[in-house]
């Protein structure tokens, strides 16, 4: 918290709400042998197939938000569980596309269902899903994703802060 406030940061209330719902999300998909970040992957990766698209695991680690080496990792392990193919790109050796198996499409299926539910739930307090204040909501969320954001660099003069 920050001293000249009183209560909580927004920092700290975007911490807490990512917390809480990654939380929710996980125990949520458990049932189903997915994690948070896997069904965040194979979600992602529903959605663009239904556009006809065939992504690169970069691709999908530049929607996603995620790491190209977690996303890597967890291709591999959704893989493994026959959830999702992974092939090379024929006009790239060096890429890997992925695509859901049809046993993929089929938990993937359940569990947007699973998770809309939690989002009703957690967004009920704004209205709902289709409330004018969650669409408020989701506008100034997607604000602040497209901001920039870097680490400052130390003892650069244009990040420090300076007092009269």
């Amino acid at each position: 918290m920050s001293k000249a406030s009183r209560g909580p940061t927004p920092g700290f209330l975007v911490w807490r709400l990512a917390n809480k719902w990654r939380v929710a999300v996980d125990r949520a998909m458990a049932p189903m042998g997915l994690t948070h970040a896997q069904y965040v992957l194979v979600a992602s990766l529903y959605g663009m197939q239904r556009t006809g698209e065939r992504p690169s695991q970069r691709r999908l680690a530049d929607h996603t938000g995620l790491e190209a080496l977690y996303v890597s990792k967890l291709a591999r392990a959704l893989e493994t569980s026959g959830l999702i193919e992974r092939t090379r790109d024929p006009r790239d050796p060096r890429a890997v596309q992925l695509a859901l198996t049809e046993d993929g499409t089929t938990v993937t299926r359940q569990a947007i269902e699973v998770v809309q539910d939690l989002l009703q739930q957690l967004l009920e307090p704004l209205g709902g899903l289709d409330d004018p204040r969650t669409h408020a909501f989701t506008a100034e969320l997607t604000t602040l994703l497209d901001a920039p954001l870097a680490p400052p660099v130390p003892n650069d003069e244009n990040t420090e802060r300076h007092t009269p």
